[in-house]
Protein backbone atom coordinates (compact mmCIF):
# COMPACT_ATOMS: atom_id res chain seq x y z
CA UNK A 1 0.00 0.00 0.00
CA UNK A 2 1.48 3.34 -1.03
CA UNK A 3 2.12 6.22 1.39
CA UNK A 4 -0.49 8.34 -0.39
CA UNK A 5 -3.17 5.67 0.05
CA UNK A 6 -2.25 5.36 3.73
CA UNK A 7 -2.59 9.14 4.11
CA UNK A 8 -5.99 9.05 2.41
CA UNK A 9 -7.00 6.26 4.78
CA UNK A 10 -6.03 8.52 7.67
CA UNK A 11 -8.22 11.31 6.30
CA UNK A 12 -11.17 8.90 6.07
CA UNK A 13 -10.71 7.64 9.65
CA UNK A 14 -10.31 11.18 11.00
CA UNK A 15 -13.22 12.49 8.96
CA UNK A 16 -15.66 9.99 10.45
CA UNK A 17 -14.31 10.40 14.00
CA UNK A 18 -14.40 14.19 13.74
CA UNK A 19 -18.03 14.05 12.70
CA UNK A 20 -19.31 11.65 15.35
CA UNK A 21 -17.16 12.93 18.23
CA UNK A 22 -18.41 16.54 18.31
CA UNK A 23 -22.01 15.36 17.95
CA UNK A 24 -21.69 13.27 21.12
CA UNK A 25 -19.77 16.09 22.83
CA UNK A 26 -22.62 18.54 22.23
CA UNK A 27 -24.68 16.53 24.70
CA UNK A 28 -22.08 14.79 26.88
CA UNK A 29 -19.40 17.51 27.08
CA UNK A 30 -16.08 17.91 25.30
CA UNK A 31 -13.74 16.82 28.09
CA UNK A 32 -15.79 13.76 28.95
CA UNK A 33 -15.79 12.59 25.33
CA UNK A 34 -12.11 13.34 24.79
CA UNK A 35 -11.12 11.51 27.98
CA UNK A 36 -12.90 8.26 27.17
CA UNK A 37 -11.87 8.48 23.52
CA UNK A 38 -8.22 8.52 24.62
CA UNK A 39 -8.86 5.47 26.81
CA UNK A 40 -10.41 3.58 23.88
CA UNK A 41 -7.63 4.59 21.52
CA UNK A 42 -4.87 3.75 23.99
CA UNK A 43 -6.32 0.29 24.65
CA UNK A 44 -6.46 -0.39 20.91
CA UNK A 45 -2.93 0.72 20.03
CA UNK A 46 -1.54 -0.77 23.26
CA UNK A 47 -2.96 -4.17 22.32
CA UNK A 48 -1.55 -3.89 18.80
CA UNK A 49 1.93 -3.02 20.08
CA UNK A 50 1.80 -5.85 22.62
CA UNK A 51 0.82 -8.40 19.97
CA UNK A 52 3.61 -7.12 17.72
CA UNK A 53 6.03 -7.80 20.57
CA UNK A 54 8.83 -5.44 19.53
CA UNK A 55 10.39 -2.47 21.25
CA UNK A 56 10.69 0.96 19.62
CA UNK A 57 13.07 1.16 16.66
CA UNK A 58 14.63 4.41 17.85
CA UNK A 59 14.41 7.32 20.25
CA UNK A 60 12.86 9.57 17.59
CA UNK A 61 9.45 8.03 18.30
CA UNK A 62 9.45 10.56 21.15
CA UNK A 63 8.76 13.28 18.59
CA UNK A 64 5.21 12.01 18.92
CA UNK A 65 5.08 13.83 22.29
CA UNK A 66 5.23 17.17 20.47
CA UNK A 67 2.75 15.90 17.91
CA UNK A 68 0.37 14.99 20.72
CA UNK A 69 0.55 18.45 22.28
CA UNK A 70 -0.30 20.10 18.97
CA UNK A 71 -2.90 17.53 18.03
CA UNK A 72 -4.80 17.70 21.30
CA UNK A 73 -4.76 21.50 21.30
CA UNK A 74 -6.22 21.34 17.82
CA UNK A 75 -8.82 18.74 18.74
CA UNK A 76 -9.96 20.64 21.83
CA UNK A 77 -10.38 23.84 19.78
CA UNK A 78 -12.11 21.89 17.02
CA UNK A 79 -14.71 20.41 19.38
CA UNK A 80 -15.44 23.79 20.94
CA UNK A 81 -15.64 25.41 17.51
CA UNK A 82 -18.33 22.96 16.48
CA UNK A 83 -20.27 23.84 19.62
CA UNK A 84 -20.46 27.39 18.25
CA UNK A 85 -20.87 26.76 14.54
CA UNK A 86 -21.81 24.25 11.87
CA UNK A 87 -19.67 21.16 11.36
CA UNK A 88 -19.66 21.73 7.60
CA UNK A 89 -18.00 25.13 8.12
CA UNK A 90 -15.64 24.54 11.06
CA UNK A 91 -14.15 21.32 9.68
CA UNK A 92 -12.87 22.79 6.38
CA UNK A 93 -11.24 25.74 8.14
CA UNK A 94 -9.40 23.30 10.40
CA UNK A 95 -8.20 21.55 7.24
CA UNK A 96 -6.06 24.57 6.34
CA UNK A 97 -3.58 22.95 8.75
CA UNK A 98 -2.02 21.39 5.64
CA UNK A 99 -0.23 24.68 4.96
CA UNK A 100 2.16 24.09 7.86
CA UNK A 101 3.60 20.70 6.79
CA UNK A 102 3.82 21.81 3.15
CA UNK A 103 6.04 24.74 4.11
CA UNK A 104 8.00 22.53 6.51
CA UNK A 105 8.49 19.78 3.95
CA UNK A 106 9.75 22.06 1.19
CA UNK A 107 12.03 23.88 3.64
CA UNK A 108 13.61 20.59 4.74
CA UNK A 109 14.29 19.22 1.27
CA UNK A 110 11.10 17.66 -0.11
CA UNK A 111 10.97 18.04 -3.90
CA UNK A 112 7.42 17.36 -5.16
CA UNK A 113 6.73 17.60 -8.89
CA UNK A 114 5.05 20.61 -10.52
CA UNK A 115 1.87 18.58 -10.98
CA UNK A 116 1.84 17.58 -7.33
CA UNK A 117 2.44 21.17 -6.24
CA UNK A 118 -0.51 22.20 -8.40
CA UNK A 119 -2.55 19.56 -6.61
CA UNK A 120 -1.44 20.92 -3.24
CA UNK A 121 -2.52 24.42 -4.29
CA UNK A 122 -5.90 23.13 -5.49
CA UNK A 123 -6.47 21.22 -2.25
CA UNK A 124 -5.58 24.18 -0.04
CA UNK A 125 -7.68 26.62 -2.08
CA UNK A 126 -10.56 24.17 -2.05
CA UNK A 127 -10.45 23.86 1.73
CA UNK A 128 -10.38 27.66 2.05
CA UNK A 129 -13.42 28.08 -0.24
CA UNK A 130 -15.32 25.44 1.69
CA UNK A 131 -15.02 27.60 4.81
CA UNK A 132 -17.06 30.51 3.44
CA UNK A 133 -20.81 30.69 4.09
CA UNK A 134 -23.58 32.98 2.87
CA UNK A 135 -25.63 35.11 5.21
CA UNK A 136 -28.36 37.46 4.00
CA UNK A 137 -26.70 38.02 0.64
CA UNK A 138 -23.18 38.48 2.01
CA UNK A 139 -20.24 36.18 2.57
CA UNK A 140 -18.50 35.81 5.90
CA UNK A 141 -16.67 33.40 8.12
CA UNK A 142 -19.10 31.48 10.24
CA UNK A 143 -19.37 31.18 14.01
CA UNK A 144 -16.55 29.09 15.41
CA UNK A 145 -14.11 30.23 12.71
CA UNK A 146 -11.61 31.58 15.25
CA UNK A 147 -11.48 28.30 17.14
CA UNK A 148 -11.25 26.45 13.83
CA UNK A 149 -8.15 28.48 12.95
CA UNK A 150 -6.66 27.59 16.33
CA UNK A 151 -7.44 23.97 15.55
CA UNK A 152 -5.69 24.36 12.19
CA UNK A 153 -2.58 25.67 13.97
CA UNK A 154 -2.57 22.73 16.38
CA UNK A 155 -3.13 20.15 13.66
CA UNK A 156 -0.49 21.81 11.50
CA UNK A 157 2.03 21.48 14.34
CA UNK A 158 1.06 17.79 14.65
CA UNK A 159 1.93 16.71 11.10
CA UNK A 160 5.72 17.27 10.82
CA UNK A 161 6.42 15.84 14.29
CA UNK A 162 4.24 12.77 13.77
CA UNK A 163 5.82 12.32 10.36
CA UNK A 164 9.28 12.34 11.96
CA UNK A 165 8.22 9.87 14.67
CA UNK A 166 6.41 7.60 12.23
CA UNK A 167 9.43 7.28 9.95
CA UNK A 168 11.20 5.51 12.79
CA UNK A 169 8.41 3.24 14.09
CA UNK A 170 4.78 4.09 13.42
CA UNK A 171 3.48 1.56 15.96
CA UNK A 172 5.38 3.06 18.87
CA UNK A 173 4.87 6.60 17.60
CA UNK A 174 1.11 5.99 17.75
CA UNK A 175 1.39 4.54 21.26
CA UNK A 176 3.45 7.48 22.52
CA UNK A 177 1.03 9.92 20.93
CA UNK A 178 -2.04 8.35 22.54
CA UNK A 179 -0.40 7.97 25.96
CA UNK A 180 0.55 11.66 26.07
CA UNK A 181 -2.89 12.63 24.77
CA UNK A 182 -4.55 10.76 27.64
CA UNK A 183 -2.23 12.38 30.20
CA UNK A 184 -2.99 15.84 28.82
CA UNK A 185 -6.76 15.35 28.87
CA UNK A 186 -6.63 13.70 32.31
CA UNK A 187 -4.71 16.70 33.69
CA UNK A 188 -7.38 19.11 32.43
CA UNK A 189 -10.17 16.86 33.73
CA UNK A 190 -8.53 16.76 37.17
CA UNK A 191 -8.00 20.53 37.20
CA UNK A 192 -11.62 21.25 36.28
CA UNK A 193 -13.03 18.31 38.25
CA UNK A 194 -15.10 17.25 35.27
CA UNK A 195 -17.58 14.38 35.91
CA UNK A 196 -16.72 11.45 33.67
CA UNK A 197 -19.72 9.13 33.90
CA UNK A 198 -21.23 8.04 30.57
CA UNK A 199 -24.02 5.63 29.73
CA UNK A 200 -23.04 2.31 28.15
CA UNK A 201 -24.25 3.30 24.69
CA UNK A 202 -22.40 6.62 24.70
CA UNK A 203 -19.30 4.98 26.16
CA UNK A 204 -19.25 2.41 23.36
CA UNK A 205 -19.60 5.18 20.76
CA UNK A 206 -16.84 7.25 22.34
CA UNK A 207 -14.53 4.23 22.51
CA UNK A 208 -15.15 3.70 18.79
CA UNK A 209 -14.33 7.37 18.16
CA UNK A 210 -11.01 6.97 19.99
CA UNK A 211 -10.18 3.82 18.05
CA UNK A 212 -10.99 5.58 14.77
CA UNK A 213 -8.83 8.55 15.67
CA UNK A 214 -5.99 6.23 16.66
CA UNK A 215 -6.35 4.37 13.37
CA UNK A 216 -5.97 7.69 11.58
CA UNK A 217 -2.82 8.48 13.58
CA UNK A 218 -1.33 5.06 12.83
CA UNK A 219 -2.11 5.28 9.10
CA UNK A 220 -0.57 8.74 8.82
CA UNK A 221 2.49 7.65 10.81
CA UNK A 222 2.82 4.61 8.53
CA UNK A 223 2.63 6.84 5.45
CA UNK A 224 5.70 8.68 6.73
CA UNK A 225 8.04 5.79 5.92
CA UNK A 226 8.44 6.70 2.25
CA UNK A 227 6.09 9.60 1.53
CA UNK A 228 7.00 13.29 1.48
CA UNK A 229 5.53 15.17 4.43
CA UNK A 230 4.41 17.96 2.09
CA UNK A 231 2.20 15.46 0.23
CA UNK A 232 1.08 12.90 2.81
CA UNK A 233 0.06 15.64 5.25
CA UNK A 234 -2.06 17.39 2.61
CA UNK A 235 -3.86 14.17 1.76
CA UNK A 236 -4.36 13.35 5.44
CA UNK A 237 -5.71 16.90 5.91
CA UNK A 238 -8.61 16.14 3.58
CA UNK A 239 -10.64 14.68 6.43
CA UNK A 240 -12.90 17.80 6.42
CA UNK A 241 -14.34 16.66 3.10
CA UNK A 242 -15.55 13.43 4.72
CA UNK A 243 -16.91 15.40 7.68
CA UNK A 244 -18.74 17.91 5.45
CA UNK A 245 -20.32 15.15 3.36
CA UNK A 246 -21.53 13.40 6.52
CA UNK A 247 -22.90 16.66 7.92
CA UNK A 248 -24.84 17.29 4.72
CA UNK A 249 -26.15 13.72 4.49
CA UNK A 250 -26.97 13.06 8.15
CA UNK A 251 -27.64 16.50 9.64
CA UNK A 252 -28.92 18.11 6.43
CA UNK A 253 -26.60 21.04 7.00
CA UNK A 254 -26.79 23.44 4.10
CA UNK A 255 -23.65 23.60 1.98
CA UNK A 256 -23.41 26.82 -0.06
CA UNK A 257 -22.50 26.67 -3.78
CA UNK A 258 -19.07 28.15 -3.03
CA UNK A 259 -18.46 25.43 -0.45
CA UNK A 260 -19.47 22.78 -2.98
CA UNK A 261 -17.00 24.28 -5.45
CA UNK A 262 -14.34 24.07 -2.75
CA UNK A 263 -15.03 20.38 -2.21
CA UNK A 264 -14.72 19.67 -5.95
CA UNK A 265 -11.50 21.68 -6.17
CA UNK A 266 -10.08 19.83 -3.18
CA UNK A 267 -10.86 16.43 -4.69
CA UNK A 268 -9.21 17.57 -7.94
CA UNK A 269 -6.13 18.35 -5.88
CA UNK A 270 -6.18 14.81 -4.48
CA UNK A 271 -6.05 13.35 -7.99
CA UNK A 272 -3.14 15.60 -9.00
CA UNK A 273 -1.18 14.85 -5.84
CA UNK A 274 -1.54 11.11 -6.46
CA UNK A 275 0.34 11.34 -9.79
Amino acid sequence: MTPLLLALGASLAWGVSDFVGPLVARAAGTLRVLFWAQIGGLLAIGLAVAVRGQGPAGWAVLFAILASIGGMLGLFAYYHGIKQGAISVVAPIAGVSAIVPVIFGIATGDNPSALQLTGVACALLGVALASIEHHEGSRRFAAGAGLALLAAAGFGFYFPWMHAAGKVDFWWASLVFRTVALLLVAAVVAQQRTPLKLGRRDLAIVFAIGIGDTLGNALFAASSGKGLVSLTAVLASLYPIVTVILAAAVLREQVAPLQKAGIVLTLTGVVLIAF
